[in-house]
């Protein structure tokens, strides 16, 4: 089973790094925090690039 991210939305600092890192992943919700609209968008090497530029670390994997 492939490895899904996910954003814990409460500790988002809306800075939108996972955004503009990966864009075909991420993006802003109405509450202009971030989430995962396409899991599938990009390769596990690019969503691991945006979690780890995540100034507060609140993407992870659920597998």
């Amino acid at each position: 089973m492939a490895k899904v991210p996910y954003v814990v939305k409460d500790e988002c600092t809306e800075c939108g790094v996972c955004v503009d890192t990966v864009p075909t992943v991420f993006r802003m919700d109405d509450n202009n925090k971030a989430e995962v609209f396409d899991p599938n968008g990009a390769s596990e090497a690019e969503i691991q690039e945006a979690m780890d530029l995540c100034p507060v670390a609140c993407i992870h994997w659920q597998e």
